[in-house]
């Protein structure tokens, strides 16, 4: 115990500094993130076939599958995914 009270976990250089540790509020701070639109951001991936509505639409399948005559236009290759991805995607500013 050290003088005032508390126990030592270790000198200052083999524990860290606490900017250091990442928890959940911390994850992506400092990296590059994908906006909102993006097939990864947080609107885009929702219409990926992983997503609430591209998952719903593969249920329904025929056209409106990702393989279908109106799901392909919405793919990151389709011509309203593609258009998206390339106008609103991509990458965003570094956070913090």
């Amino acid at each position: 115990m050290s003088s005032h009270g508390s126990s030592n976990t270790g000198s200052k250089t083999s524990t860290g500094m606490s900017s250091q540790v990442k928890t959940p509020a911390t994850a992506g701070i400092g990296e590059d993130k994908p906006k909102m639109f993006d097939a990864q951001g947080s609107i885009g991936k929702q219409f990926t076939e992983g997503g609430a509505i591209g998952g719903t639409a593969q249920k329904v399948g025929g056209p409106l599958d990702k393989e279908g005559m109106i799901g392909k236009q919405f793919t990151s290759e389709g011509s309203i995914g593609g258009s998206v991805q390339s106008t609103l995607g991509g990458q965003g500013s570094r956070s913090n």
